[in-house]
């Protein structure tokens, strides 16, 4: 369950990726495509296929996908977005006639009367749509070009009037500022917001503008590697990391403590966080720098002991004890950017444990317990390595820390009462 007080973890767990066939050269989705030649269609459900799971939408004519195999045409269902009444996301031409009332199956944009009489009718006389979907359940919004402040305001205008699901923006020249007003103007409502991007480097900017972003990226891949580049930007978040003072330190004696072996390599300035209480986590560095007695691992993060918290994909916390291999946890460097990575395998180890208790003010304090061993490393304030065993009181360490609240099975409770020791 996705924990919205989190404070500044932005987690993409929701984010749309929306696929585009290449062949589709024209970025202007007002303009209804080409048909793709056969062999670019085929090469494109080749590809939807390998990638069916990692995909939430795809744009294409749905009388395109008429010839295929109707085995073939799974990749497709309850995913289809265009300007047409067969699709799931329907594409509505804001500039029609509302007068117009007729419901066709072309590729031509329907009209809004068209998504209001769907809408508002259990029944239709529309024949059943190519991937034998209700139409009733699909969902209308717009695409809009926007080119000043005034197509802002008629976009929210039109979009609450006529109850519309979601809008998929086109921006020219000036990129985020318009953005920054689309989101703001319409985070108070349901309406999903799409953008265009132009290229795989720009789908970070517009998953992160605001610290909100866009819920969804139209985007033309050409392969999985493409796919896989835009879903690393998806699966990142931002965690507002701080300086914290270290106030106490204690030997604690013998205890087990869980070294998490990832799927992934782990650079210089990353780690896991974890902490004595999840509204309190210290930065704990990887293992990718060694010693005069061990070696690099680059994958590793000796994390802290099994009672201690960490947070998971979608904003809850699990124990450290309760990772094992297939687990998912967040990876982060000093700058506060999270990606999820796999867990390989949970080791848990009976070592020589000791304390660290850190605070950045009265009211935000907190502890962790890690093994007592030159290879567990916090970083510094200026984003040093510094090992817990040279650690000492004063030091500035890097945490993330919010006001304290209660939880129940990981997820958070707000209002209720708690006091950690």
């Amino acid at each position: 369950m996705n924990d919205p007080s989190l404070g500044k973890i932005k987690g993409n767990k929701n984010k749309k990726i929306i696929v585009k066939p290449a062949g589709y050269y024209d970025s202007d989705l007002s303009v209804s495509p080409e048909n793709l030649k056969k062999n670019e269609l085929e090469k494109f459900v080749s590809l939807l296929n390998d990638i069916k799971d990692e995909i939430d939408l795809i744009y294409i004519n749905p009388l395109e996908i008429a010839s295929i195999d109707k085995e073939k045409t799974e990749a497709f269902k309850g995913k289809l977005i265009f300007n047409s009444e067969s699709a799931d996301y329907v594409i509505v031409d804001s500039n029609a006639d509302s007068s117009q009332k007729t419901l066709t199956h072309t590729s031509s944009s329907p009209s809004l009367s068209s998504a209001s009489a769907l809408s508002n009718s259990s029944s239709s006389t529309s024949s059943p749509t190519l991937l034998d979907k209700n139409s009733v359940t699909s969902k209308y919004g717009i695409y809009k070009k926007v080119k000043s402040n005034e197509d802002i305001h008629q976009i929210k205008d039109y979009l609450v009037s006529n109850k519309l699901s979601f809008v998929i923006i086109d921006l020219e020249d000036w990129r985020i500022i318009p953005l920054e007003n689309i989101i703001a103007s319409l985070q108070s409502t349901s309406i999903e917001i799409f953008a265009v991007a132009k290229s795989i480097d720009e789908v970070e900017t517009l998953f992160t503008v605001l610290e909100l972003g866009v819920d969804g990226v139209v985007i033309s891949i050409q392969n999985s590697d493409e796919l896989k580049q835009v879903s690393s930007i998806i699966n990142k978040s931002t965690f507002e990391i701080k300086p914290a003072v270290i106030e106490e330190i204690v030997d604690v004696g013998m205890g087990e403590r869980v070294c998490i072996d990832t799927v992934s390599m782990l650079s210089r300035g990353e780690g896991m966080l974890v902490g004595n209480r999840s509204n309190f986590l210290f930065l704990v560095h990887n293992e990718s720098i060694g010693s005069s007695f061990t070696s690099p691992r680059p994958f590793r993060v000796n994390a802290g002991a099994v009672h201690c918290y960490t947070i998971i994909p979608g904003g809850t916390t699990n124990y450290l004890s309760e990772l094992e291999s297939g687990s998912q946890v967040y990876i982060v460097n000093d700058k506060g950017i999270g990606r999820v990575v796999g867990v390989g395998r949970a080791k848990i180890e009976s070592r020589p444990l000791k304390l660290f208790k850190a605070k950045i003010n009265e009211k935000e304090y907190g502890s962790i317990i890690v093994q007592n061993a030159e290879t567990i490393r916090f970083l510094g304030e200026d984003g040093s390595i510094l090992p817990v065993t040279h650690a000492k009181k004063g030091d500035s360490i890097l945490v993330y820390s919010k006001p304290p609240t209660g939880r129940h099975f990981g997820m958070e409770v707000t209002n209720e009462y708690i006091l950690e020791k």
